[in-house]
């Protein structure tokens, strides 16, 4: 789709050139994707002029007729999707739709208990600078030397802490989680048990990571990542038919309520119309065969770059990957992860540092790296391109200090790259 052109020429010029770095590179970070041209068009509509606070049918403005008709259509889309009865799609994004969780279901200063950002898990399962480690009392599980979450471990110490909430999600676990033994862990405290599955929601449609569905109270992802669609995040679950107009008490069975009271009026004024009509837009493609065909390939391609880049001498967390990401570990390359990023980035490949498990070095300047598939399976690419991509990351790794084989790397990048377009 053709960019409008537009008054601001300075945003304007930052708006190509951005576009042109994704078109010519290679975009590898695990959460990131390319939307189509659908859910562009939707996130630029007239939408956003529209103030709608409250909920279909239960508005506090006027003129909320279409509006309403388009939050419908997102929330229906979301519960055939996921299978769920009840969906907000209110969400700004995933942390405040993670906060609305614990707002709805515990008070300040509860226990609660997520997977630490440092093996893993997100900033909002109880990182002590975040709300979620401030608000309440945090306490982190880990994984193993190795990688993986050990079950035995977190079910200790869970016996010992007493959480009233346990998060279970990961943004860099490459492996999949076992969500009956996340089950059993919290009824033996009695404790809530939420899944975030943003990074994996997408594999979850196309059934190569089992649902959370059935098993945890409730769920929540983002609505980017490997679901393809734009910024904005659901909240899934199922129990009592809403009524956010009176505090329910806090049972399983009433957390649509609690969830729907907890985003207004708790933590949020008017939802953002322009970005609900655009996620009604992802989930109908979602919910299409194409989209689960998709996802399946997501999977391919990060096996087979896992196995490509360990037969170049790559160390990879848990030795390789069930889902979208992987983790490597550059100690043994003689680099660390901020120098790993930056030569990617010279060569064309955006990727993020980030920290290993047991991690010896700063999280600001961290041993590994995270990549993932997501975005170059939207471009078209499967396991052939994957091989090429793993001898690229690994001469971009070799070359790290050399800036003008990185540069002639990244017009071979360039040149592979123009033969996948975006979505358009």
């Amino acid at each position: 789709m053709t960019q409008a052109s537009m008054k601001d020429k300075a945003i304007e010029k930052l708006i190509k050139a951005e576009t042109k770095r994704q078109v010519e590179g290679l975009e590898m970070i695990p959460s990131e994707n390319h939307t189509s041209a659908d859910v562009l068009a939707a996130l630029g509509s007239r939408l956003t002029d529209k103030y709608s606070e409250g909920y279909p049918g239960q508005r506090y403005y006027g003129g909320c007729e279409f509006v309403d008709q388009v939050e419908n259509i997102a929330r229906d889309r979301a519960k055939e999707l996921f299978g769920v009865s009840h969906a907000n799609v209110q969400a700004y994004s995933g942390s405040p739709a993670n906060q609305a969780i614990y707002f709805a279901l515990v008070d300040p200063g509860d226990t609660v208990m997520g997977l630490s950002l440092f093996y893993g898990g997100h900033m909002t399962h109880g990182l002590k600078v975040n709300f979620s480690g401030t608000t309440y009392n945090s306490v982190q599980y880990t994984t193993d030397k190795d990688g993986f979450l050990d079950y035995d471990a977190i079910a200790e110490l869970a016996l010992q802490e007493k959480p009233k909430l346990i998060i279970a999600g990961t943004t860099a676990y490459p492996r999949i989680i076992d969500w009956q033994k996340l089950r059993k862990i919290a009824d033996s405290v009695g404790a809530f048990l939420a899944a975030d599955i943003s990074h994996i929601a997408g594999l979850v449609v196309a059934g190569v990571h089992p649902s959370p569905i059935g098993i945890v109270d409730v769920t929540m992802t983002t609505t980017h990542k490997t679901l393809r669609g734009p910024r904005g995040a659901l909240i899934l679950a199922n129990g009592n038919p809403s009524n956010p107009l009176k505090k329910p008490e806090r049972t399983v069975e009433n957390i649509p309520s609690l969830i729907d009271r907890a985003i207004i009026p708790g933590l949020q004024g008017g939802p953002h119309n322009h970005q609900t009509a655009a996620i009604a837009v992802a989930l109908g493609e979602a919910l299409t065969p194409e989209f689960k065909e998709y996802g399946k390939q997501i999977a391919k391609n990060a096996s087979k770059l896992a196995d490509e880049l360990t037969k170049r001498g790559f160390n990879l967390v848990t030795g390789g990957t069930d889902n979208h990401l992987m983790v490597v570990d550059l100690n043994n390359k003689d680099l660390s992860g901020k120098q790993g990023e930056k030569a990617l980035g010279l060569a064309g490949i955006t990727v993020n540092k980030n920290t290993v498990p047991f991690d010896p070095r700063s999280p600001y300047d961290p041993s590994g790296i995270r990549l993932g598939t997501p975005a170059l399976t939207t471009r078209g690419m499967k396991e052939k391109e994957m091989e090429q991509v793993a001898e690229w990351i690994d001469q971009a790794i070799k070359n790290a200090s050399d800036e003008k084989k990185l540069g002639n790397l990244h017009k071979e990048i360039t040149d592979f790259a123009l033969k996948f377009p975006l979505p358009s």
